[in-house]
This record gives C-alpha cells, structure tokens and sequence, in this order.
C-alpha cells in the first residue's frame, strides 16, 4: 500500500488492519514519517519529533501483534501530543522562550493514559506562547498556517493538532480547550474536535483543580476517529478531583441516533456574540439542509446576561493561578496575552470572583432549561472565516471592536461557561472557500449521545459538497513556507524539528 493510501485510512481503519496482521505498526509509523517529512514544512504543524523511538516501539508493537498478545484500544497509532501537555524525554516547550529546553521526567496523566492504550507518541504540536490565543504562534516554533491556506491561521491553541491531523501527518492528536482552544482550530481546519464535559478525561495538570473551564480532550478526522480516542482518554484519575469514573465502552460503541426524531435548537450568536454576515449565511445553509431529517429544528435564543465579563472573570482566575509567579520573577518570558491576562487579574475583587460565579451558574442552567425541549443544540464555531497568521487576533468582528484578544472566541466560551460537551463539526466550506464548523452542544455529561448526532449527521451528508468534511489540497503543501517559520526570535535548543529528547536539557 502507497505512503499516502496508508496514511489517509481512518484511525480507526488502521487499528482493525492492525489487528487483523494487515498493516504492520512500523509501516504505518513509517508512513507517517514520510508524510510529516514531505509536507510539515509547508504549515509548520509540529513541534518537537521522536522519531527514533517512536520507530523503536512500533517495532515492539508489530511484535505483540505477530505474538498473538491481547492488543490495547490505540495499539500501534501514531500520536500527536499537544505541545502544552508534558511528555516524559520528549522536548516540552509550552512554545515559550522560558522552556525551549524543557524535557519532562514524567508524562501528564492524559498522555499516560493514551501510551498505555497503545498509542505510539510520535510528536508534539504547535501552540500559542503558553497556550494563550486562537492562533497557534509562538517565538520557539513559529507560526503554524491553515492546511487551505498556509498564508491564514490554523486557529488555537490547538492549531498544531488541527493541522496535522488535516495534513494526515497523524491519525489522532490531543488537545485542550477553555474558551474555544480545541474547536476553533478544529472547525478552521476542517477536522473533529471535542470539548468534553468536565471530568470525563482527566485533567492532571490543571492549577485550579476544581474549575470546569480548562478540559483536556480528543481531536480527530471524522467523528469514529474521534470517539475512539475519547474511549482510550476517560475514566477517573485521583489527582484530579473533578474526574469522574465513566466507562470507555460507552464511546466504543456510540448510541445510535434517528435524525428523524431528533429535536434540535440552533443560535446563530447566542444573543450577544458578534457574528460576520458571510458565517451567518453559512450557518443558515446549514441549518437548513438540517432541517428536513429531523422531527424539530427551531431557533434557540438565550438571554445570557454578562457572559463576556464572567469569562474575562474565571480566565483571569485561572491565569493568575498559573502565571502569577512566572510574572514576578521572569515576566519577559512571557508573552502579551498571557500578561494581558495576569494583570486583568490584579483588579479582581472577591466581589467580581462571586457576581462571575453566579453568572456562570445561571448561565448554565439556562442550558440546562433548553435541553427540556430540545436534544441537541447548534451555533457557529468562529464567527470569522480564516485571516492571515501575521495577525494576532481578529480585532473586529462585524464591524464591533473586540475589548480583548480573545473576545473574538464568544461563540466557544459560552458553552465553556455551560459546561455542556461541545464538538466542531467540519461542514463543507464558508463563501471564502475555507472550512466551515458546525458547533454541536448536548446534555451535560452525555458526551456519548453528542458524538452519536454527530455521527448520524456526518454519515447523512457523506460526499454532499455543502455538509461534507472538505480535504485540503496537500500537492500546494509541499513547497516549504520558511516564513511560518521567520517569527522566531529563539531557536529551540537541539535543533528543532527532528530533535530528539537526548540532543535537549531541561532548565
């Protein structure tokens, strides 16, 4: 089988070849390797590579195959690890000036749990400077550009996993998510992502253990890709105290779901998101080749209240439990958004911290109201199609200025605020030829049930050119764009990409 016929199988194709002895891990490792090789340099989608171990356990893993061995859920997959998750002897950056050399004794429980279902980690993924922003660039790797479009954004902070799962340089990758770090990405790069309820994947490295707003979760190319991993992710963990004990099965075998008696709610801008006139059309088109499969499809107009301001709120919370030593002693390794953050922070008052509470709760409770009347409901991801890379955010949307950097993510960080399980889609393209994201909310805690409508809408829509997941042309990725690469004011210690956990120190 050619490199590419290999590469471009679903994950969940390749693990049943592999457990039937007709695919070899080492030669879809290989692959892989030769697909990363042949057009990374064209989006600049990886960070750090491990290539000579990742080899190493493919080895091992083709030989548990040829033994007979009982076979774990991911056994043999290559893996893309999100460059913000520790991976231990792998190069761990944070894509922050302060941590090019870092490599981790010990990896964070996610990526533990992935490696003991048989993933194989094969690289890390670009991010924004520690994580923060929708658009995946950073002083250590450089700029990660759209698969569509490699001189546009791939959104963030998951940019580098949208990326490379869109490129197929690997079957499945991680990602994380507060305010819209995992589907933003996701819907600007025509792949899956999914936001899952808080505590179903356990989050090990959370500094605030128990706020909801930051999940860690799985990122694939179509929604089985997506579920399978979601499988391998779950269950209970003690260091984290939110994480709950949920059975991976649930995922393996998703609830099947008739449209035809599906009752959906959909928003364009759940009452205060500014959103462009060119999405909107995009979404009604949508909405409306929805419709006629399902019993009820009605709009869902939601009054919300401050949203913006209890967002700005409990992420100022959360970056100053992060960032706020970091600040003090070594505040030039950090990046503006992630200062910008840190010294909202410092006009919090106990007062504020208890009114964005509040505000979350009602808030999520007005979620929990529509899902009397509704199963499912739906929104735009990015209220923008794709813009150039060079810039940092969207600074208008609409023609509404945006008060911060991240207001322009509004769309995703309602639901963050709900709690609810939230998926990009991928949904054909917007009138900019780009990929479009159909945002997916369900029930709190029925992550299954989400995926299982996404599922039954992906499958309705295969090979409609208006709702079906849009392929990037990989020929146009193969010159390399060395100025994704020009932002860089600090090479990474050991070389960069290619470099392995021996050529790097930890600082």
């Amino acid at each position: 089988m050619r490199v590419d016929d290999l590469v471009t199988l679903s994950a969940v194709q390749q693990r049943r070849l592999i457990g039937q002895r007709k695919l070899s891990p080492v030669d879809l490792m290989q692959a892989c390797i030769a697909r990363i090789e042949a057009l990374n340099p064209g989006v600049n989608a990886l960070a750090a590579t491990d290539f000579e171990r990742a080899l190493a356990q493919a080895r091992r893993a083709e030989a548990q195959v040829m033994c007979g061995q009982p076979l774990p859920l991911l056994h043999g997959l290559p893996l893309g690890v999100k460059d913000l998750q520790n991976t231990a002897g792998l190069l761990t950056t944070y894509g922050n000036v302060g941590l090019r050399g870092f490599v981790p004794t010990e990896d964070i429980g996610l990526v533990a749990r992935l490696r003991a279902a048989g993933a194989i980690v094969t690289a890390k993924t670009n991010v924004p400077d520690m994580g923060a922003g929708g658009n995946t660039r950073n002083p250590v790797w450089g700029a990660t550009g759209n698969p569509f479009d490699p001189r546009l954004n791939a959104g963030g902070s998951s940019g580098g996993s949208a990326a490379a799962l869109a490129c197929d340089l690997l079957p499945l990758c991680t990602g994380s998510d507060t305010g819209g770090s995992l589907r933003i990405p996701a819907a600007l790069c025509g792949v899956v992502g999914l936001r899952p309820s808080p505590g179903m994947v356990a989050h090990t490295a959370r500094p605030l253990g128990w706020s909801a707003i930051s999940v860690l979760g799985p990122m694939g190319r179509d929604v089985a890709d997506t579920a399978l991993m979601m499988a391998a992710s779950v269950g209970f963990d003690a260091r984290d105290p939110l994480s709950a004990h949920v059975d991976g099965r649930d995922f393996l075998h998703l609830p099947e779901i008739d449209l035809s008696r599906l009752r959906v709610g959909f928003t364009e801008d759940f009452g205060l998101c500014a959103v462009a006139p060119d999405i909107r059309r995009s979404f009604r088109q949508r909405v409306d080749a929805i419709r006629p499969l399902v019993a009820q499809c009605e709009p869902w107009q939601p009054v919300l209240g401050d949203a913006d301001r209890a967002f700005d709120i409990l992420r100022a919370e959360a970056f100053l439990a992060a960032f706020a030593d970091t600040c003090r002693t070594a505040p030039e390794t950090l990046g503006p958004n992630v200062r910008a953050n840190v010294e909202l922070a410092s006009s919090i008052t106990l007062a504020d911290r208890a009114w964005a509470h509040l505000e979350q709760t009602r808030l999520a409770r007005q979620f929990t109201s529509a899902f009397e009347g509704f199963d499912l409901l739906l929104a735009p991801v990015s209220p923008v199609s794709p813009f150039p890379w060079t810039e940092l955010y969207a600074t208008a949307v609409d023609g509404q200025a945006m008060r911060t950097y991240y207001q322009w993510l509004g769309l995703t960080y309602v639901s963050t605020l709900a709690t609810n399980p939230s998926l990009s889609l991928p949904c054909g393209r917007d009138e900019a030829g780009m990929p479009f994201g159909l945002q997916m909310v369900g029930r709190l805690n029925g992550d299954a049930a989400l995926l299982g409508a996404a599922l039954a809408i992906e499958r309705a829509f295969e090979g409609d050119a208006l709702m079906a997941r849009p392929r990037a042309d990989v020929q146009a990725l193969r010159q390399a764009r060395p100025e994704l690469r020009a932002i860089v004011t600090h090479p990474p210690l050991g070389g960069g990409l290619g470099a392995g956990p021996e050529a790097v120190s930890p600082v």
